[in-house]
C-alpha cells in the first residue's frame, strides 16, 4: 500500500519540528480533517447545522450566539438573539425552583437543568417546549441552551389526560379529576392567599334510577344520566353568575354526582344550590319518547377548608347523603356534627362490644322490687352497665340495641344470667334467716332464636345452686305477644322448669289479655307511662291526674289477677303513687321511691329491714 505522510492540519503547514513525527498510514485515518476556521470551537459546524434549536449562553446568562433553528422557533433572526437574556427567551424565571436551578447551572454547581415551558410565538400561537441547559467545557466558560418543540406530544398528552379525567357518558369530570380539584382546593396556599377560606359540597344520588336502568335498559339509563348532567351544569352555571367561580360538577360513578363549591360563603349558598338541583332533577325527562321521573337525595357539607381533608369531607358528605335517604329521599340534608358524633360513637361501641365481654368491662346493678302490702324486698331486677374505657359508664339503652343487631346479645345475655344467679345465691347464703329474694333478668328475643335459652338457664341454675322459682325472666310485650314455634316452646319449657316469666313494659304493645291467658306468663310489669299518671299530691288539687288513667290501670290489674298473674308497677317515684297503686291492688312496685339501681352490697343492706323506705337504697 502506498503511504502518505500527514504533514499538518488544514490550519497551515506543520512546523519543522513536526517532520520527525511518525508516519500514519491512510488506513488509520477514519475521520475527515477538521474544517473549523481558526478561533472557533470544534462544535461550531454542528451547532450551525443542527435542527435542534440551540444557543450558547455565557456565565452571566446572556446569549452569545444562537443557531438558525432557535431563531425560527422563537420567530427572530439568530443575530437578533445575541445579547438577549436567555432566561427571558424561554421563561425560566416563572417559578423560583426553576430559576434557582438555572442559576446553579450557570455557576457550575449543577450539571443540568431540564424543564417544560409554554411559550408565545410572535405570530400569536402558543407552543410547548422542553428546555435543557448543560455546561460546555470549562475553558469555554459558557453553557449550551437547547430548546425542543414538544407541542404535538403535549397536545396528545392533553387529549389522553382529558379522556382519563372525564366520564365518557356525561362528559363531566370524573372521580379522579374531582378529587384532584378537591385536594388542590384544600391546600393551605390555595385558600390562605385569597377567597373565603371555606369549601362546600353537594353530594347527590338519584332516587329511582336503578329501576329505570333495570327495566328500560342501560342505553336509556345513560341518556338519562346525560340529561341529568346537563341540568346540573346549568344549575352550577346559574349559581356561579354572581360568584367568583362556578361550582365544579362531576360524576363520581353510577348515579352519584357532586357539586364542589370553592370559596363558599356559607351554608345558605349551599342550601340554595341544593334546592335548585332538587327542582331541576324533579322535572320529568323526555328520553327516547318516554317521560321519565326521578328525584335526588343530597348530602350538603359546608365548612372551613383549614383542617379539612378530602377523605373527611367525603365521609361527611356520604354520611349526610345517607341521612337524606333515611329521612325519606327527595330532599337535601345538612351535615350535623352532633348527629355524626352519635353515629361515630355507635360505630365505636359496635366494634368494641364483643371484645369488651372478654375484657370484663360489664357489671350488674340491682333495683329492688318491693311488695306493696308489706314494703319488704321481694326481689331485684339485674341491670347491666358497661364501664367503657373511653365513654365512661353506659346504660343499656346505649348498647343493647347494637348487641341485638350483631348477635353479641347471646354471649352477653349468658354472662348476665350467670352473674345475676350467682349473686342471688350469694345473698341467700349470706342471709339464711331472711326469706330468699328472686332475681329478674331481661332476655332479648334473639337469645331465644340464636341460642338454646332453656339449656343455658338449666345449666346456670345447676352451677349456681339457685332454685328455679328465684329466677324471673323478663321479655318485652312485643316479643312475647304473638309468639309461636320455638319462642313459645322455650317459654313453656322454662315455665315448666319453675322459672317465672314476666312481660316487661306491658301496655305499650299488643295488650292482648285474651291471648295472654294461653302464654306461660306469671307476671305483668306495667309500663311507667301508666304509673306516672298517679304522680300527684293529695293536698294540691292542681296536680290531680285524669281519672281515666286510674280506671285503665285498675282494670288491667283486675284482669291480670283473674288470669292468675301478679302485677308490678314500674317508675314508682312518690308515696302518693305507691298509696294509690296499693289501693287498687298492685302487687309489687319498682322505682326511685324505693331505690335507684345499686351495687350488690347495697342490696345486702336492705335485706332484713322491716320496710324499704324512700331513699334507703339510694346512693
Amino acid at each position: 500500500m502506498r503511504e502518505r505522510a500527514v504533514s499538518g492540519t488544514s490550519e497551515g503547514p506543520a512546523p519543522a519540528a513536526d517532520l520527525d513525527r511518525p508516519v500514519v498510514t491512510e488506513s488509520e485515518i477514519d475521520t475527515p480533517p477538521r474544517t473549523e476556521p481558526p478561533g472557533h470551537p470544534p462544535y461550531r459546524s454542528v451547532f450551525t447545522a443542527a435542527p435542534l434549536a440551540m444557543a450558547v449562553v455565557d456565565r452571566e446568562g446572556m446569549v452569545v450566539s444562537a443557531n438558525d433553528s432557535l431563531g425560527a422557533l422563537l420567530g427572530s433572526a439568530p443575530d437578533e438573539l445575541a445579547g438577549a437574556v436567555a432566561a427571558d427567551l424561554v421563561d425560566l424565571t416563572c417559578d423560583a425552583r426553576t430559576w434557582h436551578a438555572y442559576r446553579e447551572v450557570l455557576r457550575g454547581r449543577q450539571s443540568r437543568l431540564r424543564c417544560t415551558r409554554r411559550l408565545k410565538h410572535p405570530d400569536g400561537h402558543s407552543l410547548w417546549v422542553q428546555v435543557t441547559v448543560a455546561p460546555l467545557p470549562a475553558e469555554d466558560r459558557a453553557v449550551l441552551l437547547s430548546v425542543a418543540d414538544i407541542s404535538s406530544r403535549q397536545e396528545l398528552q392533553s387529549r389522553l389526560r382529558h379522556l382519563q379525567m372525564h366520564d365518557p357518558v356525561t362528559r363531566l369530570p370524573n372521580r379522579t379529576l374531582f378529587f384532584e380539584r378537591l385536594s388542590a382546593a384544600l391546600e393551605a396556599e390555595s385558600y390562605e392567599q385569597s377567597g373565603t377560606g371555606r369549601i362546600g359540597l353537594c353530594y347527590l344520588d338519584l332516587d329511582g334510577f336503578k329501576a329505570i336502568n333495570d327495566t328500560l335498559g342501560h342505553r336509556v339509563g345513560d341518556r338519562l344520566l346525560t340529561s341529568v348532567a346537563e341540568r346540573l351544569t346549568r344549575c352550577a352555571d346559574e349559581a356561579g353568575r354572581s360568584r367568583p367561580s362556578v361550582p365544579l360538577v362531576a360524576r363520581l360513578g353510577g348515579d352519584e354526582f357532586a357539586l364542589l363549591v370553592e370559596d363558599s360563603t356559607g351554608t345558605e349558598q349551599l342550601a340554595e344550590l341544593a334546592e335548585s338541583v332538587l327542582e331541576a332533577v324533579q322535572d320529568p325527562f323526555d328520553i327516547s319518547g318516554q317521560r321519565l321521573s326521578v328525584s335526588a337525595s343530597i348530602g350538603v357539607v359546608e365548612r372551613h377548608a383549614a383542617g379539612t381533608t378530602p377523605t373527611a369531607l367525603m365521609q361527611a358528605a356520604d354520611t349526610t347523603l345517607y341521612w337524606a335517604k333515611a329521612d325519606g329521599k327527595s330532599r337535601w340534608t345538612l351535615f350535623d356534627p352532633e348527629r355524626n358524633a352519635h353515629r361515630m360513637t355507635r360505630q365505636a361501641l359496635a366494634s368494641t362490644l364483643r371484645p369488651a365481654i372478654d375484657r370484663g368491662e360489664f357489671q350488674l346493678e340491682y333495683q329492688p322490687l318491693v311488695g306493696m302490702e308489706d314494703d319488704r324486698l321481694h326481689g331485684v331486677e339485674a341491670l347491666i352497665r358497661w364501664n367503657h374505657p373511653q365513654f365512661g359508664v353506659l346504660t343499656p339503652n346505649r348498647f343493647i340495641g347494637l348487641a341485638e343487631e350483631d348477635g353479641s346479645i347471646v354471649p352477653l345475655g349468658r354472662w348476665v344470667l350467670r352473674t345475676a344467679c350467682r349473686q342471688a345465691r350469694r345473698w341467700q347464703l349470706d342471709h339464711p334467716d331472711e326469706p330468699p329474694i328472686f332475681v329478674s333478668v331481661n332476655v332479648a328475643v334473639r337469645q331465644v332464636w340464636d341460642s338454646d335459652l332453656v339449656a343455658d338457664v338449666a345449666q346456670t341454675l345447676a352451677e349456681t345452686g339457685l332454685a328455679p322459682h328465684l329466677l324471673q325472666l323478663e321479655l318485652t310485650e312485643s316479643a312475647v305477644m304473638g309468639s309461636a314455634g320455638r319462642p313459645l316452646q322455650a317459654l313453656k319449657a322454662l315455665s315448666d322448669m319453675g322459672v317465672r316469666i314476666a312481660i316487661d313494659d306491658f301496655g305499650t304493645g299488643y295488650s292482648n289479655l285474651a291471648y295472654l291467658s294461653r302464654l306461660p306468663v306469671s307476671v305483668l310489669k306495667l309500663d311507667g307511662t301508666f304509673v306516672r299518671g298517679f304522680q300527684y299530691d293529695d293536698r294540691d288539687p292542681s296536680t290531680r291526674p285524669n281519672p281515666a288513667d286510674e280506671v285503665v290501670v285498675e282494670a288491667m290489674i283486675q284482669l291480670a289477677h283473674r288470669l292468675g298473674l301478679t302485677v308490678t308497677a314500674e317508675c314508682v317515684e312518690t308515696s302518693a303513687q305507691a298509696t294509690r297503686l296499693r289501693r287498687i291492688g298492685c302487687d309489687t312496685g319498682q322505682g326511685w321511691l324505693y331505690s335507684r339501681p345499686v351495687p350488690p352490697d347495697r342490696i345486702s343492706e336492705l335485706l332484713g329491714t322491716p320496710g324499704v323506705q324512700a331513699g334507703v337504697g339510694n346512693p
